[in-house]
């Protein structure tokens, strides 16, 4: 029987909280397992059927037997990926390299574990067949595909207690026969185990997959940081969350289910989901508990937000298309902004505790990183609420959502309040408003026509009535962040007592109008000193920068023996641009830290 699911009022406003708790994730996992069934059966009725059929069948048979065996094939981390990929943009469909074919790979992972005889064909690439769950066997040449046969002692099917080594499992290619060790996770000639990851700690276990063998997924083979140093790593994580974020830990008990290795970047440590892999973390090697723990809070929050957007709308079309958001250096659309809205959630939660436990250095940059996050927070809940096209469950979840941060608010910056926090304070706010500057500066463009009309205006002396339109432009490919200046630049505020002064950013910004970090800096300052224009400078950075050097290229002739007119100032230009004799849409435009649409102002004026 088919029918839609309901989520109740009350989870619906557990998880617009941030947590949801477990009934929250096991709802959750039971739709989004009802998900990958309903792509299964359109994968069947599609043009990849053919090719899926024989693998559906040999999940449905394990379903019957050992439902236990087959659910977390179908919840796990390679499952709605190949879905999606299958159903979006398969490249061969009825061709032999069709991606419906890859299901067969996941089905043997349900015969092991249900020690149900199996016959299946499974796609070999650049010598490697990837079994889910199970590991990789290598070392298999050109050949194009693999039968694998999965053999059973009798009456071994579907029982208790079943294990997977009570199974013998054979690969057949044109070259020959390869068998797998009796026990599938322990290393063989040829065959790369899928390591298992435990921890357990006061009750909660966490068991985890490091799942290398996924064909959709981007895994690293975990040659630079072993199975052993992960589990060690992911013990002590576990017990850090367990300690000091118990509800959530329960979450993680019930929802996690792999973990995917990722190549290190350059700096820091990458991560990710995807939306179609409901549970799996995708991750560098993190490098101490700490940073696993704040990933998986981070990531998690990602899949739960993923599979409530399954059940419910929270916006529409129509809004802007590419937004602002802290946290990342590219523009970003509406529902990437949602997301890591709510995956900072976990971050908020993480440093509200870190910071009110440690002591020293480690407590002051526990307390930075709060109030860096919550200002991200802030500030991506304005973001969403003037330019998204909330639906009214979309308001009601940002709504509950800044009502978790104002609160939040109230327990205090770990930093010891008084003096210390407000300069704690000033300094989140310069480096975010130099942030904002520098991304306008990269990303947006003001109208030529518009800025042309602003400029005569502001030649005869008039007002400057309502803004020009703008244009974020779309990213391409990797986008790196703000540059190495900025960085030094950020890196002072900690220890500053406030920013340049405004006429000294001013004069330095039209010595060299070119330079973005010069821009940062003069937004940073206008705002701490609550120049008239401020907003302009930091939400329309790039259009006072272009105005700027239009007037300068525009200068009259002056004669012989006379100085020469000072270029325009750019924050005169700026407060002009915000002038009370301006059209009311002007400032309604503007405003980013008084926005009246901003959920942060909605549930503060309502108390």
């Amino acid at each position: 029987m088919i029918g839609p699911y309901v989520l109740p009022d009350d989870v619906f406003d557990a998880l617009a909280a941030g947590a949801g708790g477990r009934p929250a994730v096991l709802l959750l996992l039971r739709a989004r397992r009802s998900r990958n069934l309903l792509l299964l059966r359109r994968a069947l009725d599609g043009p990849c059927g053919r090719a899926v059929d024989p693998a559906a069948d040999l999940l449905a048979g394990v379903e019957r037997v050992a439902p236990e065996a087959a659910r977390p094939v179908i919840d796990g981390p390679a499952f709605g990926t190949w879905a999606a990929r299958t159903l979006r943009d398969c490249p061969a469909h009825h061709r032999g390299g069709c991606a419906g074919r890859d299901l067969a790979a996941l089905a043997v992972l349900a015969a092991v574990r249900a020690a149900r005889p199996a016959r299946v064909t499974v796609p070999v690439r650049e010598g490697r067949l990837r079994l889910p769950g199970l590991g990789t066997v290598t070392g298999l040449g050109e050949t194009p595909e693999a039968l694998v046969v999965v053999e059973a002692p009798a009456g071994a099917e579907g029982a208790p207690g079943t294990s997977a080594g009570s199974c013998r499992v054979r690969v057949l290619t044109a070259a020959g026969e390869r068998v797998l060790p009796r026990d599938p996770s322990r290393p063989g000639h040829g065959w790369q185990p899928v390591a298992v990851l435990d921890a357990r700690h006061r009750g909660l276990t966490l068991r985890l997959p490091l799942e290398t063998a996924a064909p959709e997924l981007p895994a690293l083979e975990t040659a630079s940081a072993g199975p052993a140093a992960w589990q060690d790593l992911l013990r002590q994580a576990w017990e850090l969350l367990v300690d000091n974020h118990p509800r959530r830990a329960e979450e993680l008990a019930a929802g996690l289910n792999g973990i995917v290795p990722l190549p290190a970047p350059a700096r820091g440590v990458a991560s990710a989901t995807s939306r179609h892999a409901f549970g799996t973390v995708l991750t560098s090697w993190p490098a101490d508990p700490e940073r696993l723990a704040l990933t998986l809070l981070h990531e998690f929050q990602h899949s739960k937000l993923s599979a409530l957007t399954d059940l419910v709308t929270l916006y529409e079309s129509g809004g802007r298309p590419r937004l602002y958001a802290p946290w990342r250096p590219d523009p970003r659309p509406p529902g990437g902004l949602l997301q890591g809205i709510y995956a900072h959630l976990g971050d908020l939660a993480f440093w509200q505790e870190r910071s009110g436990s440690r002591h020293g250095p480690a407590q002051a940059d526990a307390a930075w990183r709060l109030a860096q996050t919550r200002a991200h927070v802030e500030r991506g809940l304005t973001e969403a609420a003037s330019h998204v096209r909330l639906t009214a469950l979309g308001t009601r979840f940002l709504e509950r959502l800044a009502r978790t941060v104002r609160d939040g608010d109230r327990e205090g910056t770990g930093a010891g309040g008084g003096s210390g926090g407000e300069r704690l304070a000033r300094a989140v706010a310069r480096v975010q408003a130099g942030d904002e500057a520098v991304w306008r500066l990269r990303w947006a463009a003001a109208d030529d026509a518009g800025t042309e009309r602003l400029a005569a205006l502001w030649r005869a002396g008039r007002p400057a009535g309502p803004l020009p339109a703008e244009d974020v432009r779309a990213a391409t490919g990797a986008v790196a962040g703000p540059g190495p200046e900025f960085g030094r630049w950020a890196a002072r505020q900690r220890g500053a007592e406030r920013a340049r002064p405004a006429r000294e950013a001013a004069d330095a910004v039209l010595a060299a109008p070119d330079r973005a970090q010069g821009w940062a800096e003069l937004a940073a300052a206008a705002a701490e000193e609550d120049r008239p224009g401020a907003d302009v400078l930091r939400a329309r950075t790039e259009l006072v920068r272009d105005l700027c050097v239009r007037l300068t290229a525009r200068q009259p002739a002056t004669p012989p023996g006379t100085a020469p007119p000072r270029p325009p100032d750019p924050l005169a230009l700026a407060a002009w641009l915000t002038d009370p004799a301006a059209e009311d849409g002007q400032k309604t435009g503007v405003s980013m830290s008084q926005n009246a649409r901003s959920p942060l102002a909605k549930t503060s004026a309502t108390g």
